[in-house]
């Protein structure tokens, strides 16, 4: 029986999908030298980096732990679009940024930490690693920008701004429901005793 291979949204896909979008011929491979394509490229990526930075159910991570090297500094990655302090939103202890790419306290004004750190990050991930319906989320959204700086189409750039909302209302959807879903399971973790303590 022949198998049936399913590809995955890939950035050169993106791109072709936004070529298509503004009625440009796919292409084959991403050749930057040609500036349209470089310029598109660029549209894809900006839109990827501004969506992942709102920080979503995938690309958020609560708990993670950060250790000061031998001269105090934490250091923090490129891949890292934000952080603070694990629930300082309800103590504003510390006021935390990403300065010369270490950790910096706006509150005491250093970037020397003598003790370890308890984290929420928001972390950004390559294209491909996306779940689906970020790729195609991502997608549409850099060819409404697309559609928009190249096309003189008002009707194409209304017609992709509205796909471009049916898919950000689908995933806020359904990131709400996976909210939801992970109290339900702390809640129940919380208050379901061990069936040996039960009381009869």
């Amino acid at each position: 029986m022949a198998s049936t291979t399913i590809d995955i949204d890939t950035e050169l896909s993106a791109v072709n999908n936004i070529l298509g979008a503004i009625g440009q011929s796919p292409i084959t491979t991403l050749n930057f030298d040609n500036p349209e394509i470089s310029f598109i490229f660029n549209l894809l990526r900006d839109a990827n980096v501004d969506t992942q930075a709102e920080g979503w159910h995938f690309n958020t991570e609560k708990h993670v732990k950060f250790s000061p090297d031998t001269n105090g500094n934490i250091s923090i990655g490129n891949d890292i679009l934000s952080m603070d302090l694990h629930d300082n939103r309800f103590d504003r202890r510390k006021d935390l940024v990403r300065r010369n790419g270490k950790l910096y306290d706006k509150v005491t004004h250093t970037d020397v930490f003598t003790e370890d750190l308890d984290l929420d990050v928001v972390r950004l991930y390559s294209f491909e690693d996306l779940p689906t319906s970020f790729r195609r989320y991502i997608t549409y959204r850099a060819s409404r920008t697309a559609a928009t700086q190249l096309v003189a189409n008002p009707q194409l750039v209304k017609l992709l701004a509205q796909q471009e909302l049916y898919l950000v209302q689908l995933l806020w959807s359904m990131s709400a429901i996976k909210q939801i879903t992970a109290c339900l399971d702390l809640m129940m973790k919380l208050t379901t005793k061990p069936i040996n303590h039960l009381e009869i």
